[in-house]
């Protein structure tokens, strides 16, 4: 039983009160001596879950995954010095991901910093590009500390994304009481949000419109009501495109985009140009749809976000400070009796495309694109899929999945680090069977992710080894020569093998498709340890596979 010890330093007193109050449960901490304190602190109040990784940038990646599962802000704290800067991917990544992450770095004093003493930086507003608040306390404790701290929790909470708390402490550092000796007052500094109201000129122009394509990014599962899916479905008038990060289901919705626009005719192309495009929902993967709606730009663009709206296609026309459930309910109406065949010109197209696909992926040869149908094809029910940017992610959107499959990518700002560390940290705030779908070049960056004493036994990563970043092969530029396959595609002949030996994870690995089947059921079957399917892929056919799918249709 925790015995609830205190720094003697009142600023960290007040840090972790302030905390407990706002009811900020999990804290992760990566060693040091500068955030003593505060690491005396939290790991001594029963009211916190505490977490120790070392590495900082796994550690804030981490806190990334709890963050996404729970939507709560969770806290990363670390010492002073260039430890706070490897937090910066995660926080860019919570930043365009909207997810609510709390900073908290240790720091010398003022007087400290530029005078040559070792791990001090000017680490106050470091992160000031991607950060909805900064809070650079002073020393000492004080109310105006006290309402800073208050600022970063609740502002984190309101703009969905990162706060930074800077906090400053002079030695001596491990020094203890049993009773705190300062008590900040706790304020409220929530705004209340107004209720949202659909104004009748924009219901009128959706009820009119005859061509409404509606664009659905990341969210989270069970994010829509089934009515107003159902709705949506029965108006003939509008197409419905997902991604599968969106996590929606309904036969009619479209949730391979680039495979049914990627060979459209020109006719076509101007055919699928609508009225409205309506998009709500994080980050988009497919660079095609950007591309098609870029070209051939709908009449209005309306986007719906509580925070920001990005013109991804160079027409936004209105942002609907809302949530999607929200506007839905305003906006669906039943008996829409306009006359339209845009959903059903564009259904008959997919059906078309659905069966160019299945004749297609029977008739290729072991690859990426082969792993990918098998996944989609054998992956359990009702499991949490992570899958890393790059390659695996672009696959992913080109084959059918589960419905009862909830997928999660780190989005926001699409980058190959960290996906392990934040897989991981989901995989320990969300209770179901996780599986972790990635590349070898994303495993091999994020290979500390491994070096964490919390991962559950029935984690499970699939890593897609194709000997380098085979997603240069796909892009424009691509020539065989030494340069090409050092510098971009950065050729290599590593094996997670001895990975998997050093952090007790159980290995297996595959070279065609008879082992892969022969392997499958025993390790999605066993949870008794967290495991590695290693799955070697050819390095130089992949993007010829993947090129000719988009012909082939």
């Amino acid at each position: 039983m925790k015995v609830n010890l205190y720094p003697k330093i009142q600023l960290a007193q007040a840090v972790i009160q302030i905390f407990r109050q706002k009811e900020i449960q999990h804290i992760v901490i990566s060693p040091g001596s500068r955030n003593a304190p505060l690491t005396i602190g939290f790991t001594n109040q029963e009211d916190f879950t505490c977490y120790s990784i070392a590495d900082e940038r796994c550690a804030a990646f981490f806190a990334l995954g709890l963050a996404q599962q729970l939507q709560k802000p969770v806290a990363v704290v670390c010492t002073s010095g260039s430890a706070v800067l490897n937090y910066y991917p995660a926080v860019a990544e919570a930043f365009y991901s909207q997810i609510p992450l709390l900073i908290v770095s240790a720091d010398r004093p003022k007087n400290k910093i530029d005078i040559g003493d070792g791990q001090t930086i000017r680490q106050e507003n470091v992160f000031a590009n991607h950060i909805v608040f900064s809070a650079n306390l002073t020393e000492n404790a004080s109310s105006q500390n006290d309402n800073l701290i208050i600022s970063a929790i609740e502002t984190a909470i309101s703009q969905k994304g990162p706060a930074h708390i800077n906090v400053p402490f002079e030695e001596p550092l491990y020094e203890t009481l049993l009773e705190p000796t300062y008590i900040p007052l706790i304020s409220n500094f929530f705004n209340e949000k107004s209720e949202f109201y659909l104004d009748a000129k924009f219901l009128s122009e959706w009820q009119s419109a005859k061509k409404k394509l509606i664009l659905v990014g990341e969210l989270l599962p069970n994010a829509i009501e089934q009515k107003y899916i159902e709705s949506l479905a029965k108006d003939k008038s509008v197409l419905v495109l997902l991604e599968k990060t969106s996590n929606l289901h309904h036969p009619t919705f479209i949730d391979r985009i680039d495979t049914l626009i990627s060979t459209f005719s020109e006719d076509e192309k101007l055919n699928f140009q609508p009225d409205i495009l309506l998009t709500f929902g994080g980050m988009v993967v497919s660079k095609r749809i950007k591309s098609l709606l870029r070209n051939y730009q709908p009449k209005q663009h309306w986007h719906i976000d509580e925070i920001r709206a990005y013109d991804t296609f160079g027409c936004l026309s209105q942002h609907f400070q809302t949530n999607s459930t929200s506007f839905l309910s305003q906006l669906v109406v039943e008996n829409n009796l306009i006359t339209s065949d845009y959903q059903h010109d564009f259904q008959s197209i997919w059906q078309d495309r659905l069966v160019k696909h299945e004749k297609y992926m029977s008739e290729i040869p072991f690859s990426d694109f082969k792993v990918f149908d098998f996944l989609s094809r054998n992956l359990t029910d009702n499991i949490q899929l992570q899958v890393s940017n790059s390659s695996p992610i672009r696959y992913l959107q080109l084959v059918a999945l589960n419905k009862t499959i909830e997928v999660f990518s780190n989005r926001g700002t699409s980058g190959i680090d960290g996906s392990t560390s934040t897989a991981i940290g989901a995989a320990v705030a969300n209770k179901k069977p996780t599986i972790f779908v990635t590349g070898d070049i994303s495993f091999l960056y994020d290979s500390n992710a491994l070096w964490n004493n919390y991962i559950p036994k029935h984690f499970k990563i699939i890593l897609i080894n194709n000997s380098g970043g085979g997603i240069f092969r796909i892009l424009p530029g691509h020539e065989e020569t030494e340069t090409f396959n050092t510098f971009f595609e950065t050729s290599h002949h590593l094996t997670a093998e001895h990975l998997a030996k050093m952090y007790a994870f159980e290995y297996t690995s595959v070279q065609d498709e008879v082992e892969l089947h022969a392997v499958w059921d025993s390790f999605i079957s066993n949870d008794n340890n967290p495991s590695i399917l290693e799955i070697f892929t050819p390095e130089k056919i992949n993007d010829i596979v993947l090129l000719d799918y988009f012909k082939k249709l």
